[in-house]
């Protein structure tokens, strides 16, 4: 195993999951910010402030990556690109190259199924976060259809609700440390 990983792997993954909420709250900070203070009147200000909440997604799909690949690495693979794709979604809608006609939404909600399942499946976050991810990937792919018009806002508090949920656990509690080191353990096992 390459010395880096073994340092990293070494580290308290305690630190890193707060890390991992810090930046998500980032995230929602900046996104929040774009909607809520500076609007898209001031469209310089707020595609700027937009492409600075997709740079902070970017990271924590990539902290989540490495929480979450001890779990199953294919599937934290699956999760991350799906979440890559979405915010390259949003970026390309930023420069106003995005590709017609599709939402960001259509790989979001794959993303929090998986990561809902990951986290379901981890054993070291609780399983209602999970729940409640999966929930919101399911409610994503619902808000995409033409039949969600009375459930939209339902829908998006759900989304919402799930992921500060996960971010605040994140940030407040973190991991539970033996339960990590023992899918660690058993990844180090299975690759050996």
């Amino acid at each position: 195993m390459p010395e880096m990983t073994k340092r990293i792997e070494a580290a308290s993954p305690r630190p890193r999951a707060r890390m991992t909420g810090v930046v998500y709250l980032l995230y929602f900070l900046t996104a929040i910010s774009a909607e809520t203070f500076i609007g898209r009147s001031r469209l310089v200000a707020y595609d700027a402030v937009n492409l600075i909440s997709q740079l902070f997604y970017v990271a924590v799909t990539l902290l989540f990556y490495g929480m979450f690949k001890p779990v199953n690495a294919r599937f934290s693979l699956l999760a991350a690109l799906f979440s890559l794709a979405g915010c390259a979604i949003d970026v390309l809608g930023v420069f106003n190259i995005a590709v017609y006609g599709v939402s960001p939404l259509i790989f979001f909600g794959p993303y929090c199924l998986l990561l809902g399942y990951l986290i379901f499946r981890s054993t070291f976050l609780p399983r209602i976060l999970g729940v409640l991810m999966m929930l919101a990937g399911l409610g994503w792919l619902i808000f995409l259809s033409p039949h969600a018009g009375t459930l939209s806002t339902y829908l998006e508090v759900l989304g919402f609700l799930a992921e500060l949920s996960l971010c605040l656990w994140l940030i407040m509690m973190g991991v539970n440390v033996p339960k990590w080191r023992e899918k660690i353990n058993a990844r180090r096992v299975g690759d050996g």
